[in-house]
C-alpha cells in the first residue's frame, strides 16, 4: 500500500494503474487490483478520531464505535474495488452532505462541550471534499470504460434498538430509478436472503423496511451518473454483540466468504442486462 496525496490518487484512476492507497491524511483507503464494472464502498468503516477532538467531545470510545459500521470493509475485502473511510462519522459523515458532515449532537447526545473552532470544522471539510474528489474520478473511469456501474454502498444498523422484528439486510432505494433498476433490487435482495450465517442467524432481507437509503454517498454519485446503481446494503448488527462492544469474527468471515461469489453473480447480471 502507498501513501498518495489526492492528485496522485485520482492520476493513477485516470492512468487505469492498479494500486492500493491510503490517503496521505489518512482518511480514507482505496484499492484497484483491476478496472471491472462494479465498486465497493464502506464509508462508515472507520474508527479514528483525531486527538486534537478528544477533551472536547462528549460521547465516549463507546458511543462512537456503536453508531460507525465496523467491519463493513472486511466484509467486500476480496473485491477488486473497494474505497472505504478510515475516520469517525463523528469526526466528519461521509454519508452526509458538506453543510450537515460535522454533528453537533449525535443521537439525542450533545457531542462537543465546547462549538468546534472553524479551522478544526475546515480540516476535516477539507478530508470530506478530497474523498468526493477521488469518488467522482473513480465512477467516471468506470462508467466511461464499461458505460454503467454499479456500487454496493456497505452499511450496518443496530438491530436491538428497534422495538420490532427488522430485517438481517435492508436495502434502501428510494434515491433511485427504481422502475429502471427494480429487477436489479430485487435479484440483490434475494440473494442477500440466500446467505447461510452461523449461530443459528435467518439472513431475511428486506427493502426500504429500517432505512430508505437516503445517504449522501448514493445521491452523489447518483446525481453525477446516470448510469450508476448505488444499492445501499445495510446488514444488522448481527455480527457483534452491540451492547456488550464484541465482534463475532465468523459471522463476519461467513459474510465475506459468501459475498465474494454472490456479490460477483449480482454484479455480471447486472452488467449482462445494461450495457
Amino acid at each position: 500500500m502507498q501513501k498518495l496525496s489526492i492528485n496522485q490518487i485520482i492520476s493513477k484512476i485516470e492512468a487505469e494503474e492498479v494500486f492500493h492507497a491510503v490517503s496521505e491524511d489518512y482518511s480514507f483507503t482505496l484499492k484497484i487490483d483491476s478496472y471491472v464494472h462494479y465498486v465497493c464502498g464502506a464509508v462508515h468503516d472507520g474508527h479514528q478520531f483525531r486527538k486534537e477532538l478528544w477533551d472536547n467531545c462528549l460521547h465516549t470510545e463507546y458511543e462512537r464505535w456503536y453508531e460507525e459500521d465496523p467491519e463493513t470493509k472486511n466484509m467486500v475485502a476480496s473485491h477488486p474495488i473497494v474505497i472505504a473511510g478510515m475516520d469517525s462519522r463523528f469526526e466528519y459523515d461521509l454519508n452526509r452532505a458538506p453543510e450537515t458532515a460535522i454533528y453537533t449532537d449525535a443521537w439525542g447526545k450533545q457531542l462537543w462541550k465546547n462549538p468546534l473552532p472553524e479551522n478544526q470544522k475546515q480540516k476535516s471539510l477539507d478530508k470530506h471534499a478530497n474523498f468526493y474528489k477521488v469518488v467522482k474520478a473513480l465512477i467516471h473511469k468506470i462508467e466511461t470504460k464499461f458505460g454503467l456501474c454499479v456500487v454496493y454502498d456497505m452499511h450496518s444498523y443496530n438491530w436491538k434498538r428497534w422495538d420490532r422484528e427488522v430485517p438481517t439486510w435492508n436495502l434502501g432505494t428510494s434515491n433511485v430509478d427504481n422502475e429502471r433498476f427494480g429487477h436489479d433490487i430485487e435479484t440483490w435482495r434475494q440473494s442477500l436472503s440466500e446467505l447461510q450465517l452461523p449461530n443459528g442467524i435467518q439472513s431475511t432481507s428486506k427493502i426500504n423496511d429500517t432505512f430508505q437509503g437516503n445517504g449522501y454517498f448514493l445521491k452523489f454519485i447518483t446525481q453525477n451518473f446516470k448510469n450508476t446503481l448505488v444499492l445501499a446494503t445495510e446488514i444488522a448488527k448481527v455480527y457483534c454483540d452491540e451492547y456488550d462492544y464484541i465482534m463475532y469474527p465468523e459471522v463476519v468471515k461467513a459474510v465475506e466468504q459468501q459475498l465474494r461469489a454472490r456479490l460477483v453473480a449480482h454484479a455480471n447480471g447486472f452488467y449482462k442486462a445494461h450495457r
